[in-house]
């Protein structure tokens, strides 16, 4: 049986705490956009900042895999 796809935060490709990254990892797309995306939010009114310390608490970090 598939598993269901999770979100997590990245270990590889983090910054600050992972969490652009691993939203960049659960869509598929680039971390460089994620990131954009979110100093923009941050600079128009404040949101991505209160955003990302949310995620930050609630988005569990990726496990490590066997073998690693």
């Amino acid at each position: 049986m598939k598993q269901p796809k999770r979100l997590y935060r990245s270990t590889e490709n983090r910054v600050i705490a992972g969490v652009c990254g691993g939203i960049a990892e659960y869509f598929n797309i680039d971390p460089v956009l994620v990131r954009l995306i979110a100093i923009l939010l941050l600079l128009a009114n404040g949101a991505g900042l209160i955003a990302y310390l949310i995620a930050w608490i609630i988005v569990p970090e990726r496990p490590a895999r066997a073998g690693r």
